[in-house]
């Protein structure tokens, strides 16, 4: 255990040393800095928050008029609901606030997995295109312990990273919005269609907390493509590739039945916990919900668990058994 921990610290002094990583940590709170930003000048906090809530109501129905696809107009019959509820119990809502940026700006935690792709992808692949890896493997330690050890360092950069964004987002949300001490209530459409309130930290740190699964499952992936491939700039557009490309292929795809064994078509678990449109999968099914009816919690669970243990199992058994001396 000392050994890992010696070894994973090592990782984390090379990555950290790198002035590409904190040009990344930079880069993203710099995006959410503007982001922020862009939010509190297009959307402040309105004078008279019902009469903002009432004409957004009039606005859904007269899209609603306009006989829209059955996806808009679930959408758009949602946020009457959602309306409705907000002006009967007295729910304001978070616009213009600190706690509403650091919803909004949740959507960059894609930024996140990006940054963090870069990051794995190059992890074993820029040994081999270095020519470090000799130097690496001389040490007294298994070729396991060495993989787990770049592994596990790679996902702490990427939970690094999420912390980063989560105090950026809060923080720049304060600067444009004020302080507020008191926490606000999220608002929720279930599948079923009743409305629910949550408490908006609860309903965050939710957000924050499931997007480690796809976290997890991207990181794995792009880590054993850096496994497979000896040269780093292929491994990082690879990746690249495969994460940009994947909810395109969900989206052309979701007609066969087969599509629900996909990776990325189970990775945003938040589609099980209300039907509020959030997250990839909010993307590609429009209403929210799972991609498919036959499709549950449990399935998705197990589909990730297969993969995971699936990719680990090919990273270990190309790096232990791969021949160096080429």
């Amino acid at each position: 255990m000392i050994a890992l921990l010696r070894l994973i610290k090592n990782e984390n002094m090379k990555l950290y040393r790198r002035p590409r990583t904190w040009i990344l940590v930079l880069l993203l709170v710099g995006i959410a800095a503007f982001a922020s930003y862009q939010i509190h000048r297009v959307q402040p906090a309105p004078a008279d928050w019902k009469q903002a809530v009432t004409a957004d109501s009039q606005n859904y129905e007269k899209y609603l008029q306009d006989d829209p696809s059955p996806e808009a107009r679930a959408y758009y019959e949602g946020q009457l609901k959602l309306n409705q509820y907000r002006l009967d119990h007295e729910v304001p809502p978070t616009t213009g606030t600190a706690w509403g940026t650091l919803l909004d700006l949740s959507q960059l935690i894609i930024l996140v997995t990006i940054f963090t792709v870069i990051a794995a992808a190059d992890a074993v692949a820029g040994e081999f295109s270095q020519g470090t890896v000799k130097l690496l493997l001389i040490r007294p330690h298994s070729r396991a312990k060495i993989l787990l050890a770049k592994y596990l360092a790679a996902l702490q950069f990427s939970f690094f990273l999420l912390l980063v964004l989560l105090a950026s987002s809060y923080g720049f949300g304060v600067l444009w919005n004020g302080f507020d001490a008191s926490i606000p209530n999220h608002l929720y459409q279930a599948l079923d269609g009743t409305v629910h309130e949550q408490s908006l930290l609860v309903h965050v740190l939710t957000t924050y907390g499931l997007s480690c699964v796809s976290l997890l499952m991207t990181v794995t992936l792009a880590f054993m493509i850096s496994t497979v491939f000896r040269s780093s700039s292929l491994a990082i557009a690879l990746s690249m590739a495969v994460l940009l490309l994947s909810n395109t292929a969900v989206s052309l795809l979701k007609g066969y039945w087969w599509i629900k064994y996909y990776l990325f078509a189970n990775t945003d678990l938040s589609v099980y916990l209300d039907g509020t449109a959030r997250g990839d999968m909010t993307m590609i099914n429009g209403t929210g919900g799972p991609l498919r009816t036959d499709m549950t919690l449990t399935f998705s669970i197990l589909v990730l668990v297969g993969y995971f243990i699936a990719m680990n199992a090919l990273s270990w058994a190309v790096f232990t058994k791969r021949d160096v001396a080429a």
